[in-house]
């Protein structure tokens, strides 16, 4: 796809442009400042930071369209009536203007209005809109000929609804296809992938899924363990930017949306070891069986044209999902600041009046794809105790720990701030708790003391969650509480709903009164 722009970003850097140096040199010393102690090659960085704006949900953007289309039928249906008719809306106009509402969606939908190919041209978009509206009004004067129906319908109201729907519909969708277009061109209306495994077979996975120009695949590069010519460092034109390590930063910094393993489905103990490494990205991965030649369950499966993949493991909380979790959060975030807010108030004033220091402590603390985030608390300890960076875990009767901070540590009140990390985006009301940058267990950080750690940071955390309502809150002091935390958290993700949020958050005053763990 030579209108890439991660291809054309690669042709750049290998020009002689870039053999300079000194410019090197600079190039080297900015990303270690962006991004100190990364073991990324520049070239990998370079990349990652070109992919770092975020992406547009083709199936969202569908589904956004659709709502927009159903609105123009609806406001010009009734917006004709008041204009070409007496007297209110009838029982009978209304159900008219809800059956053109079907009809409209359905024909739509029977002539690909909403695949992305489509929505990119002009005339081909506009002829298909233009008959599929056509074909709603000529329902309606078959009904109305008939002489059963729709005999009392005004049709210069039907023709004034035909020519402003189809004019508001076109005005859109050429709208649309200037806004698509643009965002094609940006690389924001595309699926951005990586390739694990180099060599031929990478090679001509690459080949087969550019033979089809209308896929919205972008791949970013290739990541495999193995050196020479079995995994040479450029594969159908696109570079090797590091091991399978490396990919799990590369994911951290860049967002990438799908894996696409190409090593066969025989080499199952290499496979596996992959698995274990790559899982606990918030990414889709896929096998290639372009190679295998063997036939998967419609569930199991999946295609890019006609290239078969076997769906391993899916993105949580995808498109409509990620949209849905974040209008839970923002609605259910501002109510429970106003009706919390004397609670938040009181404790501001108490925590004034027993010591001197900001009311607020902030902490770093693991956030989504393991991203440092900053974390408001009510201050529990005294100021000049404090231990951000958590390097020693409170205890019972920590002399650490104000008079007030004890109370509003064993009754959560001190998490109450996080409310406001909520709108910022940096929390979900629900999610796994965010743990400090440096938490640990008997001198051994978590993410050495549990397998598979990091994959609780595939979503957003949360102010509550599913661990802390099963009781699993308060000091961590032994591996096991820290597995269990973990064991409950990744089941949050894998079986995530608006419900399950809902169930976790009514029931957090009652785990609350469990405060034997509090401290």
């Amino acid at each position: 796809m030579t209108n890439d722009p991660t291809v054309r970003f690669l042709k750049d850097i290998r020009s002689p442009e870039t053999d300079d140096a000194a410019a090197r040199r600079k190039q080297e010393s900015e990303q270690e400042n962006r991004h100190p102690g990364s073991k990324l090659s520049p070239q990998a960085l370079e990349i990652a930071e070109s992919l770092q704006d975020s992406v547009i949900s083709p199936s969202v953007l569908g589904g956004t369209v659709r709502l927009l289309d159903m609105a123009i039928v609806i406001l010009a249906g009734l917006a004709t009536f008041a204009s070409t008719a007496i007297g209110g809306y009838a029982l009978e106009h209304l159900l008219l203007v809800g059956a053109a509402l079907i009809l409209a969606v359905a024909f739509f939908q029977a002539a690909d209005c909403y695949q992305l190919p489509v929505m990119r041209t002009v005339l081909s978009q506009g002829a298909r809109m233009t008959i599929a509206w056509t074909l709603v009004f000529g329902v309606f004067l078959v009904v109305k000929s008939s002489g059963v129906l729709l005999t009392g319908t005004s049709e210069l109201w039907l023709t004034s609804w035909y020519a402003l729907g189809l004019a508001a519909l076109l005005v859109s969708r050429l709208t649309l296809s200037i806004l698509t277009r643009r965002w094609t061109r940006q690389g924001r209306l595309e699926r951005r992938a990586v390739i694990v495994g180099g060599g031929t077979a990478a090679a001509d996975l690459i080949h087969e899924i550019e033979m089809h120009q209308d896929n919205d695949i972008r791949i970013c590069g290739i990541f495999d363990d193995r050196k020479g010519d079995r995994s040479p460092n450029i594969v159908a034109g696109y570079p090797k930017l590091g091991t399978v390590a490396d990919l799990v930063e590369f994911a951290r910094i860049a967002r990438i949306d799908m894996l696409i393993v190409t090593i066969p489905l025989r080499a199952e103990k290499r496979l596996l070891e992959f698995l274990k490494t790559l899982w606990v990205l918030p990414v889709d991965i896929r096998l290639s069986a372009h190679m295998d030649k063997m036939r998967f369950r419609d569930r199991a499966s999946s295609f890019i044209g006609t290239v078969p993949f076997v769906d391993v493991v899916h993105k949580p909380m995808a498109d409509w999902d990620s949209i849905a979790k974040r209008a839970f959060d923002l609605v259910f975030a501002c109510v429970m600041i106003v009706l919390l807010s004397p609670v938040m108030i009181g404790t501001a004033i108490a925590i004034r009046m027993e010591s001197k220091g900001p009311i607020l402590f902030r902490q770093k603390r693991y956030g989504f794809n393991n991203e440092v985030i900053e974390v408001l608390k009510f201050r529990s300890m005294y100021h000049e105790m404090a231990d951000p960076t958590a390097k020693k875990v409170v205890t019972r009767d920590d002399p650490r720990v104000t008079r007030v901070g004890k109370f509003i540590r064993r009754s959560s009140i001190d998490e109450l701030p996080q409310l406001f990390n909520v709108l910022r985006g940096d929390l979900s009301l629900v999610g796994p708790r965010p743990h400090a940058v440096n938490a640990h267990t008997n001198d051994t950080l978590w993410d050495d003391v549990v397998d598979g750690y990091f994959a609780r940071h595939k979503v957003k955390p949360g102010v509550t969650g599913w661990a802390q309502i099963n009781g699993w809150r308060g000091e961590v002091d032994t591996p096991e509480k820290i597995q269990k935390r973990v064991e409950y958290d990744v089941y949050y993700i894998e079986n995530w709903s608006i419900l399950f949020d809902l169930k976790i958050l009514f029931s957090t005053p009652f785990a609350l009164l469990n405060t034997e763990n509090a401290y």
